[in-house]
C-alpha cells in the first residue's frame, strides 16, 4: 500500500525507480530509458504535502535492480554466439599446433563477466588502448591490464568509484547483472570476483608494442569476437614467428628459453608450478616427453644437448647413464632373462650406459658364463656357445663366431676380453698364437689407414717388426 501512495505522490519518482523493462540486447540495453511523466489532470488533483515521507520502518539496504529475463542478454557469453567454434583465423598465432594455452605458463581463470568485444570495438569503435591503456606502459606480468570499473562508468550509468558500495543507476546497462554473471550478482553489492593469475612468465608489454608489434599478433582478433577467454592467450609456436629467426632478421628478439622462461639461480629453467611440470611440446625439436620418451631421448639428446640442459642438470643424465643403478623404467622387471636376446641385436645399446668390461662382464663371472670364470661357477653340462665343430672351428658355417663377431662385436666383449681373442688370431709365436687371420678379403689394401689411424689393435697380435706388418706402416 505504501508503494501505491508514493506512486500517486510521485509519479516520476516511482517510474525513475524502476529499471529499463524488457533488456533483449546489447543495443536495446545501452540507451536510457524514456521518461514517464504524470497525467496532467492527476498532477492538480493530488498535491504533494511538504512532510509525505511515507511512516515505514528504515529502508533495507539497496538491493540491485530486478534480475534480467532469462531469455535477455544473450550476447557476450562466449566467444561466438551460441557458443560456437572460433574461426582458427581468429584465434592467436600458433594455436594450429598448440589449440591451447599451456597451463603451466597461464594458470586458469575465471572470468564471470559478460563482455561483447564485438560491439566495442566494431560498431562503437573503441580501441584496445582505451580500456587497456596499462599494457603500453606494462614490463612485467605482475602489472594489472584490465580496466577499472571507473573506465566503465563513463558509458555505463554505475557509480565504481567506491567498489564496497558501488552504485547502480536506473538503466538497465547500469545494473550489476547486466555485465556480472552468478546467482544473485549484485545482490548485498557483491559480485563473484575476477581471478587472473600472473603468468609464469618474463613478458614486456610496452617493448613490443613498441616494435610495432600490435595486440592481435599475440592475442588474435579479438575484435571479432565476442567474449574473450584464456584461450586468446599466446602460444609459444606464435613466439616463434620473430623469436626464431636467424642471422640479422631476428634483431633483439633472442631464441634463448631463458628470454621469457623463468630460472632458477644455476641458470635452468623453473619446471615446477602449482598447475603442473613444464615440459616441451612435440613441434619443439620433438622433444615431446611422451610415453615413448625414454625410446626418443636419445635422439634428440645427441642433436640438441643444449635444448635438455635448459633444464637438466649433467648429474640428472648420469644418475641413468653411469651405469650404477639400473632406472626400473628403463628395463622390464624380468630384464635378466631377456637381455640375451636385445644384447645380441644391440637395441637397445648395452653401452650407451654400460661399461662391457666391467658392469657386463663382472656379472656374467658370478652367474658363470664368461669363459675366464673359476670352473665351480659353471652350470654342469651346460654350454653358452654351440659346439666348436659350429662355433670355432673351420669351415665358417652359418652359426660361426666369426660371423657373430663382425656382426655385434660388443656383445663378445661382455665376456671377453683381448686375451682370448688373441689366442687364435695373434702371430704365431706371439702370445701362443696360432695366426688365424681374423681379417677380411683385401685387408692387407686398405690397412695402412687403420694402422695410421691406432696402430694399438695392431700390435695386439702382431709384433712390432711383423713382416705382415709391412705393407701397413
Amino acid at each position: 500500500m505504501s508503494a501505491l501512495v508514493l506512486a500517486l505522490l510521485s509519479p516520476t519518482a516511482a517510474a525513475q525507480s524502476r529499471p529499463s523493462q524488457q533488456a533483449t540486447g546489447d543495443a536495446d540495453t545501452s540507451s536510457p530509458s524514456p521518461s514517464f511523466h504524470a497525467p496532467s489532470s492527476v498532477a492538480p488533483a493530488l498535491p504533494s504535502p511538504p512532510a509525505a515521507a511515507p511512516p515505514s520502518a528504515p529502508s533495507p539496504p539497496p538491493q540491485p535492480a530486478q534480475a534480467p529475463p532469462s531469455d535477455a542478454y544473450n550476447s557476450g557469453l562466449s566467444p561466438f554466439p551460441g557458443d560456437a567454434e572460433v574461426p582458427l583465423a581468429f584465434m592467436p598465432p600458433g594455436t594450429a599446433v598448440s589449440p591451447v594455452p599451456s597451463d603451466e605458463i597461464f594458470p586458469p581463470q575465471t572470468i564471470p563477466l559478460r563482455f561483447n568485444h564485438r560491439k566495442h570495438v566494431q560498431e562503437l569503435k573503441q580501441p584496445c588502448k582505451s580500456c587497456h591503456a596499462a599494457a603500453f606502459t606494462s614490463r612485467t606480468v605482475t602489472d594489472r591490464l584490465l580496466p577499472a570499473g571507473t573506465q566503465c562508468d563513463s558509458c555505463h550509468d554505475v557509480d565504481h568509484r567506491d567498489l564496497n558500495h558501488v552504485e547502480a543507476g536506473t538503466d538497465a546497462n547500469g545494473q550489476c547483472s547486466y555485465c556480472h554473471l552468478g546467482e544473485n550478482a549484485g545482490a548485498g553489492g557483491k559480485v563473484a570476483h575476477v581471478v587472473i593469475p600472473h603468468a609464469n612468465l618474463r613478458f614486456p608489454h610496452d617493448k613490443h608494442l613498441a616494435r610495432n608489434i600490435q595486440c592481435g599478433q599475440c592475442h588474435g582478433q579479438v575484435g571479432e569476437l565476442e567474449l574473450a577467454t584464456r584461450d586468446q592467450l599466446p602460444r609459444m609456436a606464435g613466439c616463434f614467428t620473430c623469436h626464431n629467426m636467424s642471422g640479422a632478421a631476428q634483431g633483439e628478439a633472442k631464441g634463448e628459453c631463458t628470454v621469457c622462461h623463468l630460472t632458477q639461480p644455476d641458470g635452468r629453467l623453473v619446471q615446477s608450478f602449482s598447475t603442473g611440470d613444464l615440459l616441451p611440446p612435440r613441434w619443439l625439436h620433438n622433444a615431446a616427453h611422451t610415453a615413448d620418451w625414454i625410446e626418443r631421448h636419445k635422439i634428440v639428446a645427441g642433436a640438441n644437448s643444449e635444448l635438455c640442459a635448459s633444464c637438466h642438470s649433467p648429474q640428472y643424465c648420469a644418475d641413468c647413464h653411469d651405469g650404477r643403478v639400473r632406472p626400473r623404467k628403463v628395463h622390464p622387471n624380468d630384464w635378466l632373462s631377456m637381455h640375451p636376446q636385445a644384447a645380441r641385436q644391440d637395441n637397445p645399446r648395452c653401452v650407451s650406459c654400460h661399461q662391457q668390461q666391467t658392469f657386463c662382464a663382472d656379472c656374467h663371472r658370478r652367474t658363470g658364463v664368461a669363459r675366464d670364470v673359476a670352473s665351480g661357477n659353471r652350470p654342469v653340462g651346460r654350454r653358452f656357445h654351440p659346439p666348436p665343430a659350429e662355433w670355432t672351428l673351420a669351415p665358417r658355417g652359418a652359426k660361426h663366431h666369426a660371423w657373430e663377431a663382425e656382426r655385434n662385436l660388443n656383445a663378445c666383449v661382455s665376456c671377453h676380453t683381448e686375451r682370448d681373442c688373441v689366442t687364435c688370431h695373434a702371430t704365431k709365436g706371439l702370445s701362443g698364437g696360432q695366426g688365424v687371420n681374423p681379417h677380411p678379403l683385401g685387408f692387407e689394401h686398405k690397412c695402412r689407414a687403420a694402422f695410421t689411424k691406432n696402430p694399438r689393435p695392431c700390435l695386439v697380435c702382431h709384433q712390432s717388426n711383423d713382416s705382415f706388418l709391412r705393407n701397413c706402416r
